[in-house]
């Protein structure tokens, strides 16, 4: 896929690449690293590793997916991907991540707003997306961002853990015509 440019200031700007674009390295290097750091006491390393390379590259591809990355001064900062879910029109967003040295830069929520235009200009009407249940950043993003709560298990529940979340996107027009008041 090549490079689709979106502009936020002088510094930093969206691009859409394909998942095997070396432009992705850092933010699975850092996703592994996350995984492991909060994770490894609860799943083997060997199935953290697995996680990453779970959905085959072509899932995060037009026109049922896209890989989006933010950059600053050419590298990636932030990004997340998303995939089309079994449920019929909707996204499932992957891989939400924020480069440890910029955090608490508000980077997050502008990934997942592009994240969810990009979606709606794909025809989804609605984001399906999960979280671990180690991760409160996450889940206080998404609650803060409109999300619905779906369902909240921890390790050694009867459910298998995980945070899960939908929320129903604008249509495109009414998305645009919101954004320019």
């Amino acid at each position: 896929m090549s490079e689709v440019e979106f502009s936020l200031d002088r510094q930093d700007r969206f691009v859409y690449v394909s998942a095997r674009d070396p432009l992705t390295r850092p933010l699975f290097d850092e996703l592994a690293y996350e995984y492991s750091s909060r994770y490894a006491a609860y799943i083997p390393e060997e199935e953290l590793g697995k996680e990453l390379v779970r959905y085959p590259v072509e899932a995060f591809a037009p026109p049922q997916g896209a890989f989006l990355l933010l950059l600053r001064e050419g590298r990636a900062i932030a990004g997340g991907a998303f995939m089309r879910h079994h449920t019929p029109a909707t996204a499932e967003f992957k891989r939400i991540w924020v480069s440890r040295t910029h955090r608490r830069q508000g980077l997050a929520r502008r990934v997942l707003a592009e994240l969810e235009a990009q979606a709606a200009r794909q025809g989804y009407t609605r984001v399906h997306l999960g979280t671990g249940p180690r991760q409160p950043e996450a889940v206080g993003l998404y609650r803060s961002s409109g999300y619905t709560l779906l369902s909240s298990h921890d390790f050694g529940e009867d459910a298998p853990p995980g945070v899960l979340f939908e929320k129903y996107l604008l249509p495109v027009q009414l998305a645009h015509a919101s954004s320019l008041d």
